[in-house]
This record gives C-alpha cells, sequence and structure tokens, in this order.
C-alpha cells in the first residue's frame, strides 16, 4: 500500500516537472526567437503599407483633356444608392417629450 502511494507521488513529481520544463523550454525559446519574429512581422507589414500605396496611385490613371469615362460602379463605391432609405432602415421621427 505504501509503494503505491510513493509511485503516484512519484508520477505527479514527475508530471509537473514535465510541465515546468515545457513551460520555461517555450519560454526561453521565445525571448530567443522573439527578435526575428517581430522583424519578419515588421518586415511583412511594410510590403503590404508599399503595395497598398502603390496599388492605389496605379488605379488612377492621369486624364487628358476632354477624355470621358463613365464609371458604372462610383455610386457604390461612394455609398450611394438608387433609392436614399435603402439599407439605411427605416426613419422614424422623435419628438422630445418635457
Amino acid at each position: 500500500m505504501k509503494t503505491l502511494v510513493i509511485l503516484g507521488i512519484l508520477n505527479f513529481l514527475r508530471t509537473v516537472l514535465t510541465i515546468l520544463l515545457v513551460y520555461y523550454g517555450l519560454k526561453l525559446l521565445g525571448q530567443f526567437l522573439a527578435p526575428y519574429i517581430s522583424k519578419w512581422v515588421q518586415k511583412k507589414a511594410m510590403e503590404k503599407m508599399g503595395n497598398f500605396q502603390q496599388g492605389g496611385f496605379q488605379q488612377q490613371k492621369p486624364k487628358e483633356d476632354g477624355e470621358v469615362t463613365i464609371d458604372k460602379n462610383g455610386a457604390q463605391k461612394k455609398g450611394k444608392s438608387d433609392s436614399p432609405t435603402k439599407d439605411k432602415g427605416e426613419y422614424v421621427d422623435f419628438e422630445e417629450v418635457d
């Protein structure tokens, strides 16, 4: 009976020790890898910002005098729709109560 209790305690301690070793191992690994990961994330963010800025300027082509262009999706892009109440809900007139 005493041997089963001792083995149970040893298994518990071994489990706790394993959890602590994994935790501190990952923490130490994270400290070494954090600068590289942050530089990589920053680099990716800068690339996306650069692509976004370049893409925005490429879409706007200079127009010559007298050139006419028709943008069929212009009203939708600006948030305007055919009917003024479409997708905006119902208008309710409120009155103040004294």
